[in-house]
């Protein structure tokens, strides 16, 4: 049979697949027993199963099993917006379309804003799957640097102007940012703002992690610091809250795209899956997911402390680490000699030794990082955590002594 150069589209050298993601298929295929600092997911104790098991039983005899509206159930619909407005970011039935989880709706952002050539604004390090997917729709991804206060906003005018572009868009995790854990200050907030609106750069918000503070003050929203402001852009999901697997989130945009927003996931699944939005909105409706969120922030304290503490005791001054005050993840830095260590190759290491985690260069559009490392503290107990920080420790004296 004769070779066939099949009809790539250009995209398709844009698709760049997940590190993150991955880890999931290659740790299913260990043998041994690992600690997972790998995926940031959702312990299995934070998600309220049994309540979420009598849910799905009722809805096998209520729910439809048929397709449902692009913009989403007006069960759930109505849910959220009656949840959203006990919090600090109201919004309205207009304002909002369900999404099968947030990366949807980064694809969707994406879609509609990002032509070729465009340039868009990520931060550095990053949740990569985001930038990838404004990669996949071609953009020329402009990397800014994080600090312990966020994206650093007073170094973008300098950056852009580098590149001779005008930004067509932002993209930000503005709270227990992901891999690093930190969160944009209030006036970087305001700053960034002003920004968007002199490039007319639409804000791609990306916060799956902002109702889980569990310490310090809520900061005010960029919804909140610019009501109505048609440049932002909010990803919202329950991947991280409720369950990942059930695959629902949600945008919040201006009115005056939601249509647009529609329209576009329609030429993507027609629908999010119809009875997990139901159970999402049946477990809303019994008032349960307030609770739920008190109970979890305080878990996580937990595992934070819990890892923070082991990674002193056993690492002390050959890491540095970030202190979140929320979220599920830190990222540690290695110092001194063991900077020298690659963490792209320790990972090989540490995974021989039965700890996962994802090394730096995953978190970047341009392989920076390889001295740095992210550890998930959420979906590990405090026992576990202690296993695998000794563990990594092993892993990373084998590789001292094999440089």
């Amino acid at each position: 049979m004769s070779v066939i150069n099949l009809p790539y589209a250009a995209r398709a050298a844009r698709l760049t697949g997940s590190v993150i993601d991955s880890s999931t298929s290659l740790l299913a295929a260990q043998t041994h027993d690992i600690v997972r600092f790998a995926m940031g997911s959702p312990s299995d104790e934070a998600v309220p199963l049994e309540v979420l098991r009598d849910i799905a039983a009722s809805q096998l005899d209520h729910s439809s099993f048929t397709y449902g509206a692009t913009e989403g159930e007006p069960a759930l619909l109505e849910q959220l917006v009656s949840y959203l407005a006990t919090l600090s970011e109201p919004t309205s039935l207009d304002r909002i379309t369900i999404t099968a989880g947030g990366m949807q709706g980064l694809d969707l952002a994406c879609k509609i804003f990002v032509d070729p050539d465009d340039l868009v604004i990520i931060e550095g390090p990053t949740y990569t799957n985001g930038s990838a997917t404004a990669a996949s729709y071609g953009a020329d991804l402009l990397e800014a640097p994080v600090d312990e206060n966020g994206l650093i906003v007073e170094a973008l005018p300098d950056l852009v102007r580098g590149t001779g572009k005008t930004p067509k868009a932002i993209y930000v995790i503005p709270n227990f940012q992901n891999p690093s854990g930190t969160t944009l200050s209030a006036g970087r907030r305001e700053h960034l703002l002003e920004l968007a609106h002199q490039w007319n750069a639409v804000i791609i918000d990306d916060d799956p992690y902002g109702l889980l503070r569990f310490a310090g003050e809520d900061l005010p929203s960029f919804q909140s610091l610019s009501p109505a402001d048609p440049l932002l852009f909010s990803v919202r999901t329950f991947s991280k809250i409720l369950s990942p697997g059930l695959r629902v989130g949600w945008v919040d945009t201006d009115p005056s795209i939601r249509q647009l927003v529609i329209n576009a996931k329609q030429s993507m699944d027609t629908c999010t899956n119809v009875p997990a939005q139901h159970m999402v909105a049946e477990f809303i409706r019994r008032g349960g997911l307030s609770d739920h969120l008190t109970m979890i922030r305080s878990q996580y304290l937990e595992r934070k402390i819990a890892m923070t503490d082991s990674l002193q005791r056993h690492l002390g001054d050959r890491v540095t680490m970030t202190d979140p005050d929320g979220g599920f993840f830190l990222w540690v830095t290695l110092q001194g000699e063991d900077r020298l260590t690659s963490t792209s190759a320790l990972f090989e290491t540490a995974l021989a030794e039965g700890v996962a985690f994802i090394p730096g260069p995953a978190f970047s559009s341009t392989s920076r990082y390889d001295d740095s490392l992210r550890l998930c503290f959420a979906s590990t107990s405090p026992d576990r955590i202690e296993e695998g920080v000794k563990r990594l420790t092993r892993a990373l004296d084998l590789a001292r002594m094999l440089r």
